[in-house]
């Protein structure tokens, strides 16, 4: 079979992006561009790699063999390419993604723990949501993940072998709420309250599921805003513009003119807060990482 790095990176970013078209807009190709090295790799492995769906593109059983040798040679590669140019790291890398709720207090407080703990790993970081980070993790484009589940917290892809997947916190769903007008001086709202209320949500599917509206709300919550990051959201709030959803654990960064109400009426919403990794043994950086990421939380 003959195969080049760059049609191997391809099928890579597809497995993880889960089209064609995500896929070139990840490697500034166009999608013509990677549809022929599709073909062109299917051809060559003599086996169909790619299961076209109207839903985007998975591996089947063959694509998957090949994505496992695709990673160890694509590390080798670069391996090589760091001896050639002395560019060997010192350190041991991780690669960590996180869901975007983890960023603002986890993300940091985890990378300064990690400097006092293990100096001797440097951690890269990217935002996803949770089942574009499993993705990531499968293809070997990330090493470890901070997800997110709800119950009844099914396994966080339906691929086989599971994930390696350990508990790290759980934590409720609050509406934050502007500290003046309709909840001025209140810690609690009762669920019907809410349902006339303007919300401040981001765009959300049900492949990849975002907070915003409350997920317990009767009937169709009135979205006012959308925004994405949870600096625009919680400001938004402080403006007096509308409410939103947040974990209860991103209290430490809510903004003056902002409080947290607890929901009654439903039951709590809860959300369990993961590290996954590919099954097997971890290395000694990425226990570090894990280790950090928990204690993080228990402290």
């Amino acid at each position: 079979m003959d195969v080049s790095s760059t049609s191997l990176r391809v099928l890579c970013q597809i497995a993880e992006s889960g089209s064609f078209t995500a896929a070139a807009a990840q490697l500034g190709y166009t999608q013509s561009a990677v549809s022929r090295q599709a073909v062109a790799l299917e051809r060559s492995a003599g086996a169909t790699l790619f299961e076209r769906r109207t839903d985007g593109v998975r591996l089947t059983r063959p694509g998957l063999t090949l994505l496992r040798h695709a990673r160890t040679i694509l590390e080798s590669v670069d391996a090589a390419e760091r001896d050639l140019t002395g560019g060997t790291p010192r350190t041991e890398l991780v690669r960590l993604g996180y869901v975007p709720s983890a960023g603002p207090v986890l993300l940091p407080a985890v990378l300064a723990r990690l400097a006092r703990t293990a100096p001797r790993v440097r951690v890269t970081t990217r935002e996803g949501t949770t089942p574009s980070l499993a993705r990531a993790l499968r293809t070997g484009s990330i090493d470890i993940a901070v997800l997110t589940s709800r119950p009844p917290h099914r396994p966080p892809d339906g691929e086989s072998p599971r994930l390696h997947v350990t508990t790290a916190h759980d934590t409720e769903l609050v509406v934050a709420a502007p500290a003046t007008g309709t909840f001025a001086g209140r810690t609690s709202v009762h669920v019907d309250e809410l349902v006339d209320a303007p919300w401040i949500a981001t765009h959300s599917s049900s492949a990849e599921p975002l907070l915003g509206v409350w997920p317990g709300l009767p009937g169709r919550g009135r979205i006012v805003h959308s925004a994405r990051d949870w600096l625009t959201k919680l400001h938004l709030v402080a403006g007096g513009l509308g409410v939103t959803t947040i974990p209860e654990s991103l209290s430490p960064i809510v903004p003056p003119g902002v409080i947290s109400l607890q929901v009654q009426g439903a039951p709590p919403e809860i959300r369990r807060v993961l590290v996954a990794r590919l099954p097997g043994t971890a290395t000694p950086a990425i226990t570090a990482v894990t280790q950090a990421i928990t204690s993080t939380f228990q402290s």
